[in-house]
């Protein structure tokens, strides 16, 4: 059985940068030249906390190499921040040591998901992830969050459980009564499974906790302040590192925001539109091309790509492996590309593929995106933590009619693929653990200034929400770049780049959007 997916965000984004470099060709690993003055250990600020913090904020790193010039190191966190006696966690690090003489310090970075790793992130990609010029002046510090991939953990299904859960097909028709009791079924049986397998941690991967991590990984790092470059999810855990610790924040650049006074319906309705406006992007280039699986107006080719979902929908295709591809897996495969344009290309592959009744082109997409391997195997646990710390930072609905309701108002939104995003809540409408508090607005009151970048056709992260962020930061200053794809820094133009390289090298702040 199937499980109703939204906001996957930057875990596509990465695996984009990481999971096609091959294929795609979005990025390259480079072997790194670590500079001689780089320590071994890293000597804390020794800054004055509680006294049941101290054993946390003390604590020395031991980096040890692990190849291509990088460092590694296990840095201790308290489990619950609220308790720090009720237990530790680990959190794992990789640091790419400043190439430069003038080092300006540590530069963490999160490519966002929630769930995608930042140590991957900097290990395979951090020309990707960062240019020359910040790599020569700082050492670029990936980390996997709490719940994340080499840190601890969550943990639910093996290999042949998750294929079940993300590619299984509901025996009901979609919307009615039985279709929703099976979801929620496979809901309840995820949850539980990974309340099992994961313990006490389950409950304490919610992004404020994870802000208060970044602030321990600053202080043992030795900065004062933190430099901070956060990606789609990681601008959410950055923005709430500033509203807990503004007088901590040093440069901070938060692009392809999200906001975080958004609902979950609103997330998910207005990335429902931004998809539909990508495809509709892809559709007018694919179109004016030679090669395009599509004919006439971007109106009908959008009409063909909603009766390719309704087709595998009612019908699923049987890959080479047995699986079926459903129209969640189809929709997935479809959003994969569109986070960035030049992969526009590799969806009129596939789309021409599924057309002809074909599966597995459709399924190495989304088999990428969520981590499956070739061999069948999950190749991190990138699903279980986007879906565990989702399910304890918003509020959900588990009300039939409440949730028909919203479905509509999706649709109405984005008619071609909307359908096939609602009815999301029920992953997480009965999750072990509840989201506590208010989503609301965060304005950091006091910190510095913080560039926040967005992108006017971003399908993940729209554009608004850049807006909004920026706006609602008492020191937020928008950096605009026009065009399409998922987060614009190191990857759209000069523009962009050498607003954020001039704020994080030299602390220059743009006097007014440039409008890049």
């Amino acid at each position: 059985m199937t499980k109703t997916r939204t906001r996957r965000s930057a875990k596509a984004a990465l695996a984009l940068a990481a999971a096609l470099v091959v294929t795609i060709g979005l990025s390259g690993c480079v072997t790194w030249f670590m500079p001689k003055q780089a320590q071994s250990t890293s000597v804390p600020t020794g800054e004055n906390v509680d006294a049941a913090l101290q054993p946390f904020y003390n604590q020395v790193l031991i980096w040890s190499d692990c190849g291509d010039g990088l460092q590694c190191a296990t840095a201790k966190a308290s489990l619950d921040w609220t308790d720090p006696a009720a237990g530790d966690i680990e959190l794992a690090l990789v640091r790419h040591p400043a190439t430069g003489s003038d080092r300006l310090g540590s530069l963490l970075v999160n490519p966002g998901g929630p769930g995608a790793s930042g140590y991957d992130f900097v290990k395979e990609s951090v020309d990707y992830a960062t240019d020359k010029s910040l790599q020569a002046a700082y050492d670029i510090v990936g980390f996997d969050p709490r719940g994340v991939g080499r840190s601890s953990a969550v943990a639910c299904y093996d290999a042949g459980q998750m294929d079940e859960y993300l590619y299984g097909i509901p025996a009901a028709e979609r919307g009615t009564d039985a279709w929703i009791g099976e979801l929620e079924a496979a809901a309840a049986d995820f949850g539980s499974a990974c309340e099992t397998e994961t313990g006490a941690l389950l409950g304490h991967v919610d992004t404020v906790s994870a802000a208060h991590d970044l602030d321990l990984l600053r202080a043992i790092l030795g900065d004062t302040q933190l430099n901070y470059l956060g990606y789609s999810y990681g601008t959410f855990l950055g923005a709430t590192y500033a509203e807990l610790y503004p007088s901590k924040v040093g440069r901070m650049v938060l692009d392809g925001a999200v906001d975080p006074s958004t609902s979950n319906f609103e997330v998910t309705r207005v990335q429902a539109q931004g998809f539909e406006s990508a495809l509709r992007a892809y559709l007018t280039d694919c179109l004016a091309g030679t090669s395009c699986p599509f004919s006439g107006t971007v109106d009908q080719a959008m009409a063909t790509i909603g009766s390719l979902l309704d087709s595998v929908d009612a019908n699923p295709i049987t890959g080479s492996d047995g699986r079926q591809l459903g129209s969640s897996a189809l929709l997935t495969a479809i959003i994969y590309p569109l986070y960035q344009a030049n992969a526009w290309t590799y969806l009129s592959e596939m789309l021409t593929s599924v057309m002809k009744g074909e599966a597995d082109y459709a399924f190495q997409f989304a088999d990428a995106y969520n981590g499956r391997g070739s061999d069948g195997t999950y190749l991190d646990n990138s699903t279980e933590a986007f879906t565990a710390i989702n399910c304890v930072d918003y509020t959900y609905n588990d009300d039939p009619a409440s949730m028909r309701a919203q479905a509509a108002e999706i649709e109405a939104s984005a008619p071609t693929i909307g359908k096939y995003m609602t009815f999301g809540d029920i992953s997480c409408a009965n999750w072990p653990y509840k989201f506590e508090g208010e989503r609301s607005e965060i304005h950091a009151e006091g910190a510095a200034p913080i560039l926040v970048v967005g992108t006017t056709n971003d399908p993940a992260t729209p554009y608004v929400w850049a807006q909004n962020l920026a706006e609602q930061l008492e020191s937020g200053q928008l950096v605009t770049f026009e065009g399409e794809g998922h987060t614009a820094y190191n990857k759209s133009n000069s523009c962009v780049n050498d607003a954020v390289d001039n704020y994080l090298l030299k602390g220059t702040v743009p006097a007014e959007d440039p409008m890049c």
